[in-house]
């Protein structure tokens, strides 16, 4: 995994499971990777996956069962596009306003450049 340095790598963590999830990759009932094998392969240190991990449980996405390690939730899928769509209201869109305002490109030039987008794009390809 690269990390940026624009954000803590826990939460990182959880914009990777959560796009695995979105994505398909991870599916209901599937085991998520323990926390030592996790932080193995990511290398970064067990508290830091413990920090993610206690925040999908926290909201959800992922349960535990005693001595078998963490699974994910019927309702992941969800759950994941919800959380990822609130980040997206919160913190990506009121950049993207605040580039247009600068720009002076308008909300009717925005629905314009997003439906060619649309159209040029499958969603196989995405």
């Amino acid at each position: 995994m690269q990390f940026n340095e624009s954000k803590p790598i826990y939460l990182q963590l959880v914009d990777f499971f959560l796009d695995q999830i979105i994505s398909g990759k991870f599916k209901p009932g599937d085991r998520v990777p323990s926390v030592r094998t996790l932080a193995a392969q990511a290398q970064v240190t067990p508290n830091t996956v413990n920090r993610a991990y206690q925040i999908l449980y926290d909201k959800g996405v992922i349960f535990q069962k005693r001595g078998l390690g963490y699974f994910l939730d019927e309702k992941a899928p969800d759950l994941a596009r919800e959380i990822k769509r609130q980040q997206f209201i919160t913190e990506i869109l009121p950049l993207v306003f605040k580039e247009m305002q600068v720009l002076g490109i308008t909300v009717d030039e925005l629905s314009q450049l997003f439906n060619q987008y649309l159209k040029n794009t499958k969603i196989s390809d995405q």
